[in-house]
């Protein structure tokens, strides 16, 4: 096993590209701490094909800084299956936590390959803006819209975050909408053009934070392109319907 110590998480994401897992070393553990009340953000990206890897998070619960089975008896494991990314997006408490990424089955290689991101922003339920996760997994891709798509989830501190991938081609937009709400939640939509799977300045296009139980919109977008769209947590759990409304125009 491979510990790697980042320190403190912050909103900065700690983006640790091109590691590997093979039979002598079949797993990776990091370390870090979070000073305050976050939402700790971890994904799991670019896992080398045939391979399928999972990622697990834990509090050092016992103070020791070493990762134990004492430390085991609770945690979250996002396991989507096959090389899909992986995503664990986590409302809690100060203290040091450790993000292990290991191997569910290995390709005839025996080397599995994978980039990882992780970050702390602040919690929902405090300044709207910052509520957000700057990360970037495609948890949940739509393909490219051909027809209207509708989906179902649920939001809460355990997992504030889900992150839907989908793209336009010319002559084609779509509307979004969020509703079904029990509780507070937002959306935003990205394009992330540089490709690097963290949200950058100027890479936001459009979000709706209505307060309450209120539908959120999004309207409009007709620009041929790759599109992220983050559901977030605002003041509890919630389930949601979203809704993406596709037309095709007359201009790309």
């Amino acid at each position: 096993m491979a510990l790697y110590n980042l320190g403190t998480l912050g909103s900065t994401p700690i983006v640790q590209n091109d590691f590997h897992l093979d039979p002598s070393d079949l797993t990776d553990v990091f370390q870090f701490k979070i000073t305050s009340g976050k939402n700790i953000n971890l994904s799991l990206t670019d896992i080398s094909a045939g391979d399928n890897a999972d990622i697990r998070l834990f509090r050092d619960s016992n103070n020791n800084g070493v990762l134990d089975n004492f430390d085991r008896k609770v945690g979250l494991v996002s396991n989507q299956g096959s090389n899909h990314d992986e995503a664990i997006n986590f409302k809690t408490s100060s203290g040091t936590f450790f993000a292990e990424v290991s191997p569910v089955s290995l390709a005839s290689s025996g080397d599995l390959s994978y980039d990882l991101a992780l970050s702390a922003t602040e919690p929902s339920g405090t300044a709207v803006s910052a509520s957000f996760s700057n990360l970037l997994p495609k948890e949940f891709v739509l393909g490219n819209l051909s027809a209207d798509v509708t989906r179902t989830g649920n939001v809460n501190n355990q997992n504030t975050t889900d992150v839907y991938n989908f793209s336009l081609g010319s002559f084609e937009g779509v509307n979004l909408k969020l509703d079904g709400l029990s509780t507070d939640a937002d959306m935003r939509l990205i394009r992330d053009i540089n490709n690097n799977r963290i949200v950058d300045a100027g890479e936001e296009i459009a979000r709706s934070t209505n307060g309450g139980i209120t539908s959120e919109l999004i309207s409009n977008i007709n620009q041929a392109g790759n599109y992220f769209l983050q559901v977030t947590e605002f003041s509890g759990a919630t389930n949601y319907n979203l809704t993406l409304d596709h037309f095709t125009t007359t201009f790309a």
